[in-house]
C-alpha cells in the first residue's frame, strides 16, 4: 500500500513541479520581418538556413557571434546573435534556438528578420548591417505609474540607477552588458557585440534618454534600440513597487508564473492526498467484505 501511494503521490507532485524549470531568457519581446520573401528551396533561402544553423551552433560556446553564409549563392546572407551577459552558456544556446524557431514561425522565408527575446537578440539579412551603429527605437514599454507620494526624489533615484549604465558604467562584459542600481531601483543595459565601446555608450545613452522622456513616474521601463537596450525596475524594497510591472533579469510575467507554479504544487498535493484517502477507503471496504 505504501509503495502504491508513493507512486501516485510522486507522479502528481512531479507533474506539478515540471513547470518550475529555470527561465532561459526565451520569453518573447518583439520581432520584425522584411517584406521581401525568398522562394522555398532557392539559393538565397538555403543561405539563410545555413546561416541560422551556424548561429545556433556558435551560441553553445560564445555569447556573441556574427557570421556570413554563401552556402548556395554568391550573394551573402549576414547574421548575428547577442545573448544577455548574465546568461549561462546553455541558456544562451537555448535562447538562440528559441529565437530561430520564432523567426521560422513569424517570418517564414523572409529575406531578413530580427527577433528580441528576453535573453538574446538575433538578426539576419542580405544587407551588411554588422558593425553599423543603429539607435532607431524598435520597441518601448513603460510600467504603471507609482503610487502615492511618488515624486522628484524617486525620479532622482531612478536617474541615478540609469546613469550607472552610461559612460562605461556598471560591470562590462561581452556585448557591453551593464548593470546599475541606486536605492531600490535597478537597471541594466546590453549592447550588441559588433558595437565599439563608444558606439555602445552612445546607444545606451539614447536608450536611457528614451526611458526618461517616455516613462515619467512609471515603476519600470524598457527601451529597445537597433543595437542596444536599457531597462529599469523597482525592486520592491521601496514604497513604489508595482508587482504587475516589476522587472528583473528574467521576464515581467515571472511573478504571475510563480503564482501559477505554487497553485500547481498545491493542486498536486491535494490530488495526492485525495488518492490516498480513496485507496485507504477501498482497503477498508475490502477488509470488511472479507470478514463478511
Amino acid at each position: 500500500m505504501n509503495n502504491l501511494f508513493f507512486f501516485f503521490f510522486f507522479f502528481f507532485l512531479t507533474a506539478s513541479l515540471a513547470s518550475l524549470t529555470a527561465a532561459d531568457g526565451s520569453a518573447y519581446i518583439y520581432a520584425g520581418c522584411s517584406e521581401t520573401r525568398d522562394a522555398p528551396g532557392s539559393p538565397s533561402q538555403i543561405n539563410v538556413d545555413s546561416l541560422l544553423s551556424s548561429l545556433v551552433s556558435a551560441s553553445s560556446s560564445v555569447p556573441y557571434s556574427n557570421l556570413t553564409s554563401t552556402a548556395a549563392s554568391a550573394s551573402p546572407s549576414f547574421g548575428l546573435f547577442q545573448c544577455r551577459g548574465d546568461l549561462q552558456p546553455s541558456d544562451c544556446a537555448n535562447c538562440v534556438r528559441s529565437a530561430v524557431s520564432s523567426i521560422s514561425s513569424l517570418c517564414p522565408f523572409a529575406a531578413g528578420a530580427a527577433v528580441q527575446l528576453d535573453g538574446c537578440f538575433l538578426r539576419y539579412g542580405n544587407d551588411s548591417f554588422v558593425g553599423e551603429p543603429d539607435t532607431s527605437v524598435l520597441y518601448k514599454k513603460c510600467g504603471a505609474a507609482g503610487g502615492g507620494g511618488y515624486g522628484p526624489d524617486q525620479i532622482s533615484i531612478r536617474d541615478a540607477a540609469l546613469a550607472a549604465l552610461t559612460g562605461g558604467g556598471g560591470n562590462g562584459g561581452p556585448g557591453g552588458y551593464r548593470v546599475g542600481a541606486a536605492g531600490y531601483v535597478q537597471a541594466m543595459a546590453q549592447c550588441v557585440g559588433d558595437q565599439s565601446a563608444s558606439e555602445c555608450d552612445d546607444c545606451v545613452a539614447a536608450a536611457v534618454g528614451q526611458l526618461k522622456a517616455a516613462c515619467g513616474y512609471a515603476v519600470a521601463g524598457d527601451a529597445y534600440l537597433g543595437k542596444c537596450y536599457a531597462r529599469f525596475w523597482y525592486t520592491g524594497n521601496g514604497a513604489y513597487n508595482d508587482d504587475a510591472d516589476h522587472h528583473h533579469h528574467h521576464h515581467d510575467d515571472d511573478d504571475d508564473d510563480d503564482t501559477g507554479k505554487t497553485a500547481a504544487i498545491v493542486i498536486g498535493l491535494i490530488f495526492g492526498v485525495a488518492l490516498l484517502i480513496m485507496f485507504l477507503t477501498f482497503l477498508r471496504r475490502a477488509g470488511n467484505y472479507g470478514k463478511d
